[in-house]
């Protein structure tokens, strides 16, 4: 396992190599294709997942059959539907690989181990919580703030890696737009 997730909570806890080494079995390194699917929604929530390398969402279909985007995960960023992996429930949400990936997963229970046996990550983690937590608030916010446009010129200030990594489709439906409408604001934003 690499020294990504290493340097990752040592930005929020201190943490020496030997304890990192005793952390690692904990953690299931997943090479993932394009597309594959981690977890399929109406199944429990099982498996909180590191990006190390590449992209992943988090979706759900709505009533008319499309597929909506809530929430994105890249280098450095936590996903899973944090509510049903807490309260180990079924979840609303497939979680899948935009991109070719490199993902470390831990299970509840071996979560749950780990914490009680370094208890110091709880630090870490709560801070993981907090910042997932803040950012589907400042989404909200952008939602009735901003007018669409608005949205996403935001959205493409604050996370340009996005804009460019993840298909239009995908971003559409997170911000809340028609994959039409988001390349006239491209277009025009362009022009």
């Amino acid at each position: 396992m690499s020294e990504f997730l290493f340097r990752h909570i040592n930005k929020f806890v201190s943490i020496d190599h030997s304890q990192y080494q005793a952390i690692l079995p904990f953690f299931e390194e997943q090479q993932l294709e394009k597309k594959e699917v981690v977890i399929e929604a109406n199944t429990k929530c099982d498996k909180l997942f590191f990006v190390e390398k590449g992209c992943l969402h988090s979706s759900f279909i709505d009533t008319a059959g499309m597929e909506k985007t809530v929430k994105f995960a890249i280098e450095g960023w936590w996903i899973t539907d944090f509510m049903a992996f807490n309260n180990q429930q079924l979840t609303e949400f497939k979680t899948q690989a935009v991109e070719a990936s490199t993902v470390y997963s831990i299970t509840y229970s071996a979560y749950s181990d780990l914490l009680h046996q370094h208890p110091n990550l709880e630090r870490y983690f709560r801070n993981i919580w907090e910042i997932a937590y803040g950012a589907s608030i400042i989404r909200m916010k952008y939602v009735f703030e901003y007018s669409k446009e608005e949205m996403f010129n935001r959205f493409r200030e604050n996370f340009p890696e996005f804009v460019e990594r993840v298909p239009q489709y995908m971003l559409a439906t997170f911000l809340g737009l028609t994959p039409e409408y988001l390349s006239k604001i491209r277009a025009k934003k362009l022009s």
